[in-house]
């Protein structure tokens, strides 16, 4: 969403920039009709392409981020979108009913972690363990089980194998609801420290007023 706004808010700027170009060029300097288009298209993508520096300069001050730091993390997103997707196709294609529930809550973990990372690129690192490790496992069972399960005719070997993945997968959503409180840590710590903050102030306020009660009863 960011990007496509990113884009638009450019287009703003180049479409008028790029007609102010032609209506200067065409009537102040008197260039034929080709010469100020050309002039003008020339001038709009100059534009554009200031504006995306900037904006690019822009967004990697904001994240605290070089450049080569931001693409990587960015490819390494792109990446994990694909593998997402894929864990989502294969965790709804499982037809096993009571495990509906778990399978749901891992949809939504993995998509708040990325969500949270695209938003904030820098909080990338704080998940690593959940890019380069759980996300690829957890797509790997999902998909394993639903090949698994669409065989024709089963038999012991293959309900054991079908359990023990299902288990399997239930464990790997507790490691990535920790990966997501790993993700999380730092604002835990900030909403842990304003939140003793806030008590010692209405503890402060408290003391005060019994203070102040205490001296008008003296008087």
């Amino acid at each position: 969403m960011n990007s496509v706004l990113a884009v638009i808010g450019k287009m703003l700027i180049t479409i008028p920039s790029t007609i102010t170009i032609w209506l200067v060029s065409f009537f102040a300097f008197e260039h034929s009709f080709f010469a100020s288009s050309v002039i003008s298209l020339t001038g709009g993508l100059l534009v554009f392409g200031i504006m995306s520096v900037f904006l690019k300069r822009r967004l990697l001050k904001r994240h605290r981020l070089s450049r080569k730091e931001f693409h990587y993390i960015m490819n390494n997103l792109d990446e994990a979108k694909r593998k997402i997707y894929r864990l989502n196709r294969a965790l709804v294609s499982i037809k096993h009913l009571p495990s509906l529930k778990q399978r749901l809550e891992l949809i939504r973990i993995t998509r708040k972690i990325y969500s949270m990372s695209k938003k904030e690129p820098k909080r990338f690192y704080k998940a690593e363990r959940f890019y380069y490790s759980h996300l690829d496992s957890a797509v790997e069972l999902a998909e394993k089980y639903v090949f698994l399960s669409s065989q024709p005719k089963k038999n012991r070997e293959l309900d054991m194998s079908l359990y023990e993945t299902r288990r399997t997968l239930e464990e790997l959503t507790h490691s990535i609801e920790n990966d997501l409180y790993q993700f999380l840590s730092d604002d835990i710590d900030q909403l842990n420290y304003e939140i003793d903050v806030a008590k010692h102030s209405i503890k402060t306020i408290k003391d005060s007023s019994k203070i102040s009660d205490e001296s008008r009863r003296l008087k």
